[in-house]
């Protein structure tokens, strides 16, 4: 699995575009048959308490696209700062089982691990 990551419109769903993959072939925030997956932040900020179970499924699509949630600004409800807890979790999480993350920042993908061996 690749991780794509970084903060809002920053590239990433051009940048796996540039793979091979279309906007036809991309799911947004739902997990269906096809072989990428985007906001995956919005479904863990969603139920903060069932992202972890979201870790397994997420794991068998070909890419996981995620926004970078924990910069900036700290929310003052509860609710939003547990949200964006669990979006921050799954992502490491994800990191550590992907094949490759990368992380864009103003369009420029950055490979930040890579696995060959598989």
């Amino acid at each position: 699995m690749i991780l794509v990551t970084g903060g809002r419109a920053s590239g990433k769903r051009e940048y796996v575009m540039s793979l091979g993959y279309s906007e036809t072939d991309m799911a947004d925030a739902v997990i269906d048959a096809r072989p990428v997956i985007f906001n995956v932040q919005d479904m863990a900020m969603r139920d903060p308490e069932g992202s972890a179970a979201l870790l397994e499924r997420l794991c068998e699509k070909e890419v996981v696209i995620t926004c970078e949630v924990g910069s900036g600004v700290i929310p003052l409800e509860r609710r939003e700062r547990d949200g964006r807890e669990a979006a921050g979790r799954l992502a490491v999480r994800l990191a550590q089982r992907a094949d490759r993350v990368v992380r864009l920042v103003s369009g420029i993908p950055t490979v930040i691990k890579e696995n060959n061996g598989r």
